[in-house]
């Protein structure tokens, strides 16, 4: 039976995305994306419950993302397609720790940055139509994929 990992999210940066380059010249992109449910409660109040996602790309992609950096800044609404990956780690204090992280396979932005004044503080923002960009995609299917089609 074929199994399928699949997410796609639309959400807002919470930081600027970080492109780190090993020695081997691999690149890897980390960012965080917030998505927020509004709900009504049971005595009809609005609620909002924020999720916070970890988002990491590796190689062309990171690499592609990194080139876009100046157009992907914290606070952006994004697009985000890719695969729940968990794993876990020791860290500094030899403590285990686990982690889950969304391995992107495109990224988009919904919304352009947020202009700014002369004196490069952010202005309020104002309703925009949004610009949509191409997507970054990976330019390598994923590993885990083995051909097969899908089963619907």
């Amino acid at each position: 039976m074929a199994s399928l990992n699949k997410v796609i999210l639309i959400g807002n940066l919470g930081k600027d995305p970080e492109v780190i380059s090993f020695d081997n010249g691999t690149k890897k992109m980390t960012v965080s994306l917030a998505t927020t449910e509004r709900y009504r409660d049971r005595d009809g109040n609005w609620q909002e419950q924020t999720e916070w996602h970890n988002l990491v790309s590796w190689g062309n992609l990171a690499q592609d993302i990194a080139d876009k950096r100046r157009n992907y800044v914290k606070g952006d609404q994004m697009y985000v397609e890719g695969r729940i990956k968990s794993r876990q780690y020791v860290d500094n204090q030899n403590v285990t720790r686990h982690i889950t992280e969304i391995v992107v396979d495109k990224m988009m932005s919904l919304g352009g940055n947020r202009p700014q004044n002369a004196y490069g503080n952010q202005q309020q923002p104002q309703y925009q139509q949004p610009q949509y960009q191409q997507p970054v995609e990976a330019q390598t299917p994923s590993q885990d994929y083995n051909g097969d089609d899908l089963p619907f």
